[in-house]
């Protein structure tokens, strides 16, 4: 049976247009809940689809193999529920690389890509990747816990920022036994391992499905290494279904950054 994640929807339900709106690994739905209900006073026919990918936030239980192909298949399966094929599809990060795959999958069923600060090639996930490093300070911590702050000192004794670690007690819920985490740690780290394994540059590099694919990299991203960043601008100068934006003075948190420019850069050139 299908695997219709868990979601949330921000805008006028009778809104003419649907998009859906991906968040990133270790995230959920709410992280781009200010974007997408900014975007829809902006944008007054669409209406945004929120998703919890699977492992992630509401969307507990799925079955494996937990990879990109699956995510992409919860979210033919979500849209099939909805009753309405989406116009755009957008996503932060691991988010964003899943729109990719969605592409490759389900070729032209979205009119509209934005990979917002996503590297499409594979990576090696080394000890020193963030996500990987976060996600290996997450299994340190001792849970049941009495509450949040003994989490968050745990994580941030890990070598965590106070706002990262914060971020990822919200994570967090309380059981009869105290505080524990409520996504699948194995199955997000297989989640990651597919994500750093996969190749989705040809969907860029073919312009896969006829969509109109928009890669949004923030100005001070560590996700681009130059090689890649060169390859980005070769291919958007030689494409005519895919085109670069690059929002300033942002780190990879781009939509927390410098929200105002991303929101005006989306409001302008949704589809």
């Amino acid at each position: 049976m299908a695997f219709v994640p868990a979601h949330t929807i921000v805008g006028d339900s009778s809104a003419s247009k649907l998009a859906l709106v991906l968040h990133g690994a270790l995230g959920s739905g709410t992280n781009l809940r200010s974007l997408a209900t900014k975007l829809a006073k902006e944008r007054p026919e669409y209406r945004f689809c929120l998703v919890d990918l699977r492992h992630h936030g509401d969307s507990q239980g799925a079955p494996p193999p937990n990879t990109l192909a699956a995510c992409a298949g919860d979210l033919a399966a979500l849209i099939a529920q909805l009753g309405q094929e989406p116009e755009v599809i957008a996503g932060h990060s691991f988010g964003g690389k899943t729109a990719l795959m969605f592409a490759s999958t389900f070729p032209g069923r979205a009119k509209q890509i934005w990979v917002l600060d996503s590297n499409p090639g594979s990576q090696e996930p080394s000890a020193s990747n963030e996500v990987i490093r976060v996600i290996q300070a997450v299994r340190t911590t001792t849970t049941p816990a009495q509450d949040r702050a003994q989490v968050v000192a745990e994580l941030t004794a890990q070598g965590l920022s106070t706002g990262t670690a914060n971020w990822l007690a919200t994570n967090l819920q309380r059981t009869a036994a105290g505080f524990e985490w409520r996504f699948d740690l194995d199955a997000i780290y297989d989640l990651m391992l597919d994500y750093f394994r996969v190749d989705l540059w040809p969907v860029l590099e073919s312009g896969a499905g006829g969509s109109d694919y928009r890669v949004v990299v923030a100005e001070r991203s560590d996700r681009w290494l130059p090689e890649n960043r060169a390859r980005l601008e070769a291919l958007v100068a030689a494409s005519n279904t895919a085109k670069l934006h690059v929002v300033p003075n942002a780190g990879h948190w781009l939509h927390v950054d410098n929200p105002a420019f991303l929101l005006s850069l989306m409001a302008s050139d949704l589809y």
